[in-house]
């Protein structure tokens, strides 16, 4: 583990937009790149430890999801007959513009096809963030400001642009439902602490799987944990903005307090070094020693919320999709009355305007514009 900073207390078949001309130059040739010199023996292992770091530089999820998109690219362009290699910006629009619409074909019928799902604004964007990876780590960046593509993807933004949908926050009183619908078992014990302390803490489903129990340098975690009798749990951890602390302090009641739940998963669970959230075998009895998947705290935070009865003013369909594991930082957000600027430090946020948007139920008309302006 890094040891942190010394000072850390598919295009339709109509008209494209006007100026593309993708068609037309979809055909122009580009040569190919010159083959990478072999790299001497000596320095195989140098190689290595440089990929190692490189890897390092992105999450793992963000890696599992550019190869996926590549996957999706160079799939499109074998059916529709291109070289995916070099980056053809012609090539490149026509591929989201056929994201946006679903690729059209003919069929026997002389009626219309579509064989692909289409595709949402946001996931095009990350889908174009995915490729650009992949062409840089292939020694070929691609120019997202080309015209071809920035003229495409605007069309896309204006015409099937929607306004973002947020998960919903699960409050205190959500919260304190959801916990009392576990059990008091080994699996019951874990997940408490996992849903206590990632609202508590304000923390992603990354950051809280990626715990240890203990500072270990050689981990492949993001932190660690420091319980303090009587006080709380200083939480260290390496999250997207850089190393940070989060102070999670001791509940008014035990059976909700995040270090009363952490501090009996620990006892019980036998945890003593390496990752402090782990599998448990089918006997529920038996802790493994790996490390435990975020999957699983985006899934605890759906069937605890659903068991629990949140938001059960809507359809059962509806409100399946409205929680995930970011509906525990949102929910702290929108549940501390304290100083916004606490909530913001709690969060790891470099503006309060990025904190704001996690404020789900905040007033927003406590400044009044109209007031202050004598009307």
């Amino acid at each position: 583990m890094e040891n942190p900073p010394a000072n850390t207390p598919k295009i339709d078949d109509g008209d494209l937009p006007d100026g593309v001309d993708i068609g037309s130059e979809i055909g122009d040739s580009v040569p190919a790149p010159q083959p990478a010199a072999r790299v001497p023996a000596r320095l195989e292992a140098l190689v290595k430890t440089a990929t190692a770091y490189a890897n390092a530089a992105s999450s793992e999820n963000t890696r599992d999801a550019y190869a996926k998109d590549w996957r999706h690219f160079t799939a499109w362009c074998r059916r529709e007959g291109f070289e995916p290699t070099p980056p053809s910006s012609q090539v490149i629009g026509l591929y989201i513009g056929a994201c946006a619409s679903g690729s059209v074909v003919d069929t026997a019928a002389g009626k219309p096809k579509r064989t692909a799902p289409t595709l949402s604004v946001a996931t095009i964007e990350r889908r174009l963030s995915g490729l650009a990876w992949n062409f840089t780590q292939r020694g070929m960046p691609m120019d997202r400001s080309d015209r071809h593509i920035a003229t495409v993807l605007a069309g896309i933004r204006r015409k099937h642009a929607k306004p973002p949908r947020q998960k919903e926050a699960v409050l205190g009183e959500d919260i304190k439902a959801m916990v009392n619908t576990l059990g008091h078992d080994l699996r019951g014990l874990r997940d408490r602490a996992i849903l206590l302390l990632g609202f508590a803490g304000g923390l992603r489903r990354s950051e809280i799987v990626g715990l240890d129990i203990v500072r270990d340098d050689k981990s492949d975690g993001h932190g660690w944990i420091e319980i303090f009798p009587d006080q709380g749990v200083l939480v260290t951890l390496r999250g997207k903005t850089g190393w940070r602390e989060v102070e999670v302090g001791r509940g008014a009641s035990s059976d909700t307090c995040p270090v009363a739940a952490l501090e009996s998963w620990i006892r019980f669970g036998r945890i003593a070094r390496g990752p402090l959230f782990r599998r448990i075998f089918k006997d529920n009895k038996t802790v493994d020693v790996e490390r435990l998947s975020d999957k699983h705290v985006a899934r605890l935070v759906k069937q605890t919320a659903l068991a629990a009865g949140v938001r059960s003013d809507l359809p059962e369909g509806e409100r399946a999709s409205l929680f995930s594991g970011h509906s525990l930082r949102a929910g702290l957000a929108s549940s501390a009355d304290i100083e916004e600027r606490y909530v913001q430090k709690q969060l790891g946020h470099a503006s309060a305007e990025m904190t704001r948007k996690y404020q789900r139920r905040r007033d927003r008309f406590r400044t009044n514009l109209t007031k202050a302006s004598g009307l």
